[in-house]
């Protein structure tokens, strides 16, 4: 196991209770690496599986691929900017280790951290400084014409969607209107929220996903306070970016 670089502790711990484990061991003669040891494998790797299935995690893991929503061949927005994955092939070449995580779950956990850290940086621009308030919504009864009409005089992206005590229940834009449907409930998707203490650039991941345009500000009880779009935390970006660093 040290010369292939793939140390198992509980793999080591089985071959020395086949050196060391004395009269019950021997006893067992060459069915001891099936009982107990592969049994109890297999056993072991049963209930990882089902205790994965039950709280619905992918079991083997596998890191969930971060693909463009517009069908190109383009890699989406979040991953054109930053760090490449040849730049993690480099480090991990320079390291000249060997990790136990899959390549593929090391680039998401580096630009999370990559998120993490420019929100700490920029921690008190919060989502109620940049949030517009005169929000557009719509009623879930309405109808998708009504709701197209809405879109179309606003010229605006989405719409976030109400029930009858003007609580936010999700949201439309054209591409969820263009299915047949009377009214705007049978339609509309989850609508992507935060609150307003809630630092502006971790709204990051959901405007960049290539799907939301928007996120709706609610408070405890889902009344809607604002709305944030694209354009809003790119205006902020560009603000952050060209505003002179102040030195003491």
């Amino acid at each position: 196991m040290s010369f292939t670089r793939c140390l198992h502790p509980p793999g080591g711990a089985a071959t020395l209770t086949a050196v060391l484990g004395g009269p019950a061991v021997t006893s067992a003669g060459f069915l001891f690496p099936f009982v107990p040891v592969a049994l109890n494998s297999i056993i072991l790797v049963a209930l990882g599986y089902a205790f994965h299935r039950l709280s619905r995690r992918s079991y083997p893991h596998r890191p969930s691929p971060v693909a463009n929503s517009h069908g190109t061949a383009d890699p989406p927005a979040v991953q054109r900017v930053g760090f490449q994955p040849e730049d993690i092939d480099a480090a991990l070449g320079a390291l000249d280790e060997s990790f136990d995580i899959d390549r593929g779950d090391l680039e998401l956990l580096l630009r999370q951290v990559e998120l993490q850290a420019m929100v700490r940086s920029h921690r008190t621009l919060l989502c109620a400084d940049i949030m517009s308030r005169d929000v557009v919504s719509v009623p879930e009864h309405a109808s998708a014409d009504q709701a197209r009409q809405q879109l179309l005089d606003h010229n605006v992206r989405t719409l976030p969607v109400v029930d009858a005590e003007a609580r936010l229940v999700g949201a439309v834009g054209l591409r969820e209107l263009t299915r047949a449907t009377e009214t705007v409930r049978g339609v509309m998707s989850n609508a992507g929220t935060a609150s307003p203490d809630t630092p502006a650039m971790s709204l990051l991941p959901i405007l960049t996903d290539g799907r939301s345009h928007a996120v709706v500000i609610v408070d405890g009880e889902w009344h809607i306070l604002g709305l944030i779009t694209q354009t809003d935390l790119l205006a902020v970006a560009a603000r952050i970016q060209t505003t002179p660093l102040v030195t003491a």
